[in-house]
């Protein structure tokens, strides 16, 4: 076999091992799901009766602040009911889960293009489905 003819087997050979391997990935060809979204569907568990509980189960990731920010200037988490700021991450234990539709996380550079300064550590958005107030996010 010539030196052509090997090359262009192995490079045949590494292409249809990858296609195969990556076909037979779970959720291969799927959307993933949205890391900062929590849906109506998640929140509805009966395990959860607050917004804390659905956040720490789901995503307690978004409980601490994080980021160059977040170790420069110490600031927390800051959390929004309908474009309300209501607080740091535990004012999300006074969040019954009934009223709750969607909860979005933004990070901390995201958060203050939208917010302004203070949201360095990032802002966790609840959203009710009642009239947004400023600064509201669509769902």
């Amino acid at each position: 076999m010539g030196r052509s003819a090997l090359s262009y087997s192995v490079v045949v050979l590494v292409l249809s091992l990858t296609a195969g391997c990556t076909a037979s990935l779970p959720g291969a060809g799927q959307g993933r799901p949205e890391q900062t979204l929590l849906t109506r569907k998640q929140i509805e568990d009966p395990r959860f009766s607050s917004a804390y509980d659905v956040v720490r189960a789901l995503r307690g990731n978004w409980l601490t602040a994080r980021g160059v920010a977040s170790l420069r200037l110490m600031t927390d988490v800051q959390v929004y009911l309908d474009g309300v700021p209501l607080g740091g991450a535990q004012v999300l234990r006074g969040i019954s889960t009934p009223s709750i539709q969607y909860i979005r996380y933004y990070n901390g550079t995201d958060a203050t293009t939208r917010w302004g300064v203070g949201h360095g550590g990032g802002v966790i958005f609840v959203g009710t489905g009642r009239t947004p107030g400023p600064g509201a996010p669509p769902p």
